[in-house]
């Protein structure tokens, strides 16, 4: 059998112009974060499959990778559905597990508690541009704060974060779970249709309020679908809303826009109130998100322990940030030496050492042995951002 040399469809292979991007991104958003407050944590990649399928994580919980049982854990006989096979999955995000690292080590960590967690995350979804099987996420969270600081703070250290990316064009659409709610709830829904209705109102940005109005008629009939357009219209921000868009707007450095979105739902069930969003001009996806979530790390402890996040879209980010031929501010002085071939050994000793002393200066060098066609191997190495290429002879 051949061996494929091609990676596993949405998934990827990071070359290195793209990684030292993608290394400068992540030190960035660490020590934005650290200056707020926030705690680097990590869990693991896999989670029990009880957790993973706890009905928290909406349509997620349909691309999970779950693993196989083990050794004599495993019947592959006697199996009659994929429970009998399966005892845990790949995790889909970040949130759940952190709920789950809370739950287990809350006596260990202060209250509250700011996490920051960087790490891949697994989704058996459809790829597309932006949007791949196994990516990367960048949250924080701030568990066991109940009152909007805890918005108001994940706020400006998402926005500054970004903005010390150089992003400007950016706006922070902002909601309520709670507002949907009522919106549905005065239009006349039952709590069981609420969810099949926020399906529907999520998608007006692409069918606009007249597809919205006519999925809703069919879905459920023309006066339910009247009253809640009706209702739509007159919605506006509530809750704690006006304090969190007033204090964001006063205590920004930059000119990002924070606006109130009736229309924003996120498609996570386990959100209890604020949600957000962030949009960017010229792209049409969303490029990080999230909100308050104080239902989940009860689900583990019995005890409801308010709780909130905001993950940047880190995937989406650096596509970005490589499509607009970004490049590492500040970067090491990079210098190649180019050896020719069958160098003595004492001569070859000296260039080394030297080497040695340059990068003891905080100067990166590579040594290379010279090519028959130095031209295009010069010309490499430049594209590769070094800035000096010395070359060295046997006589």
């Amino acid at each position: 059998m051949a061996l494929i040399k091609k990676p596993v469809n949405g998934m990827k292979d990071v070359m290195p112009d793209e990684m030292a991007v993608r290394n400068y991104v992540i030190d960035m958003i660490r020590k934005t974060y650290a200056a707020f407050g926030f705690s680097s944590i990590d869990t693991p990649a896999v989670e029990h499959i009880e957790n993973l399928l706890s009905k928290q994580g909406g349509d997620n919980e349909k691309l999970i990778f779950k693993i196989l049982k083990r050794g004599e854990k495993l019947h592959l006989d006697t199996a009659e559905t994929e429970a009998d096979v399966t005892d845990s999955g790949l995790r889909y995000d970040l949130t759940l597990p952190l709920s789950r690292y809370y739950a287990n080590h809350a006596n260990e960590l202060p209250a509250p508690f700011k996490a920051l967690q960087i790490g891949p995350v697994w989704r058996a979804d459809r790829p597309q541009r932006g949007r791949f099987r196994q990516f990367t996420q960048c949250d924080i969270d701030i568990l066991g704060e109940g009152s909007c600081l805890a918005e108001i703070e994940l706020i400006l250290a998402t926005s500054t974060a970004l903005m010390n990316m150089d992003f400007s064009d950016f706006t922070i659409r902002i909601n309520d779970r709670r507002i949907l709610k009522d919106m549905a709830k005065n239009a006349g829904f039952e709590e069981a249709q609420y969810d099949s209705v926020f399906i529907t109102l999520d998608k007006m940005d692409k069918i606009g309020e007249d597809g919205v109005k006519a999925e809703l008629t069919e879905k459920f009939s023309a006066e339910l679908a009247e009253s809640f357009m009706n209702v739509f219209k007159e919605a506006g921000p509530a809750y704690d809303l006006p304090l969190i868009m007033s204090a964001v707007d006063q205590l920004k450095t930059g000119d990002f826009k924070i606006v109130f979105d009736p229309t924003l739902v996120r498609g996570m069930s386990y959100y209890t109130g604020p949600i957000f969003e962030i949009s960017m001009d010229g792209f049409g996806g969303s490029v990080g998100g999230g909100g308050r979530y104080d239902g989940m790390i009860g689900k583990f402890t019995g005890q409801e322990t308010p709780a909130c996040g905001f993950s940047i879209g880190f995937e989406r980010i650096i596509m970005l940030l490589m499509e607009k031929g970004f490049k590492v501010p500040g970067s090491e002085e990079k210098i190649a030496f180019l050896v020719e071939k069958k160098m003595p050994g004492e001569r070859l000793t000296e260039v080394l050492a030297e080497a040695q002393a340059l990068r003891a200066q905080g100067k990166n060098v590579s040594v290379n042995i010279m090519k028959k066609n130095r031209k295009f191997q010069k010309d490499q190495l430049i594209a590769e951002g070094y800035t000096e290429i010395k070359e060295y002879f046997n006589g």
